[in-house]
């Protein structure tokens, strides 16, 4: 493995900065005090310049090359923590209860901060290094913020990475894969409206447990016998809520769900074969319905160019063997998806190692990871544009 030197010098500080927004989770687009100290660390950096306020709380700073020209690249990183209380018991754990680093969007932010550091401090690279902090990832849409706030045209940017780490895989591993790498996430809220009655007289009402029941059941069919058994496609209910005492029968019972999906098309089919179920059930059971459909973050979809570029250069950090180019592609979502909606780029996975999930309340980032993470971001500068 190659680990920059330099990286392993500024692993302590890392560490010490990434540990620190640990301690101070921001939720959402509400992290003014993690973006105003990595908007003072980047200034103190030298960076060209920074820019603050994009996509509401996202930051921005440019570094240009020690040769002048040159491509423009960017490099992501994500800042929001989640509404979990932290069960891990840690000196550094968080102070504000309820608020918790469960996905590791601490260490994301202090690794790109690493290499900042290290491009403002080096330039060895032949054009201009866009670092992008951006805030609420978890269900807020950031991303799409920031691009609609004119994040790729002001800055020029020509090709955006992001990285996330990846509970499981092994500490300096690596795992990408072209095309989709990561889901899409519609939501539904359905509120089944039926008319109450006695429990022991059932023929004199209208059951929405019975119809939501019967939904419940028929919308694992859309993945099972719907489309393709090799595509992408889950339909989950997450919630059923529905009367409140033994012996009524309740006017009316709400589902809540999500489908998730790595193709548009089984995406559109999906959500078209939902609503067509319940209309079809609640005919059947004499209700009626109101459905909330939420179109959520769309499918994350590496560039093939791109990510054989990021396959090259985690080689360098990690190995040939160090490097998965063809990982499965995961069901969860990632609002990266709009950056490369707006540019190519690449979305790769680096190991956490042997640790809770993401988004659980034991989970921690593993700072043993962050060596690899900046060699990786500086690597990939110095690689996607080489000084002469």
């Amino acid at each position: 493995m190659a680990i920059i030197n330099r990286m392993a010098e500024l692993h302590d500080e890392i560490t010490a900065w990434r540990r620190s927004y640990h301690a101070n989770p921001e939720l959402m687009y509400d992290v003014h005090d993690t973006a105003g100290d990595v908007a003072e660390k980047l200034k103190a950096f030298g960076c060209d310049e920074v820019v603050t306020g994009i996509g509401r709380t996202g930051v921005v700073g440019v570094i240009r090359g020690s040769q002048a020209g040159g491509r423009v690249v960017g490099l992501r990183a994500d800042m929001d923590a989640l509404p979990i209380r932290e069960e891990t018991g840690l000196p550094y754990a968080s102070k504000n209860d309820g608020k918790m680093h469960a996905c590791g969007h601490d260490g994301h932010t202090a690794m790109l901060l690493g290499a900042a550091q290290y491009l403002a401090e080096t330039r060895n690279f032949a054009g201009t290094a866009i670092v992008i902090f951006q805030p609420a990832e978890e269900g807020g849409a950031g991303g799409e913020a920031m691009v609609k706030d004119g994040l790729m045209e002001r800055f020029g940017i020509e090709e955006v990475y992001g990285l996330h780490n990846m509970p499981g895989l092994d500490v300096g591993k690596f795992a990408i894969c072209e095309g989709p790498i990561m889901a899409s996430t519609d939501e539904f809220t359905i509120t089944i409206k039926g008319r109450g009655s006695h429990a022991a007289m059932p023929h004199q009402g209208v059951d929405p447990i019975v119809a939501g029941a019967q939904l419940v059941n028929a919308f694992q069919t859309i993945p099972s016998r719907n489309v393709h058994p090799l595509d992408g496609l889950v339909v989950s209910v997450t919630q059923f809520h529905a009367g409140n005492t033994y012996n009524v029968i309740p006017e009316t019972a709400m589902i809540n769900g999500t489908i998730r999906s790595l193709n548009n098309e089984t995406r559109k089919f999906a959500e078209q074969r939902l609503r067509s179920m319940i209309d079809l059930v609640t005919q059947m059971a004499g209700a009626s319905f109101e459905l909330d459909f939420r179109a959520g973050y769309p499918v994350t979809v590496n560039d093939g160019a791109a990510t054989r570029k990021a396959i090259e250069v985690a080689k360098q950090v990690a190995g040939d063997s160090g490097v998965d180019p063809q990982v499965r592609a995961t069901l969860g979502g990632e609002d990266f998806a709009y950056m490369l909606n707006a540019r190519p780029g690449a979305y790769i996975f680096m190991g956490n190692g042997d640790t809770a999930g993401l988004h659980h309340p034991a989970y921690d980032f593993n700072d043993e990871a962050i060596p690899h993470g900046t060699s990786y971001w500086a690597k990939l500068v110095e690689t996607l544009m080489p000084a002469s």
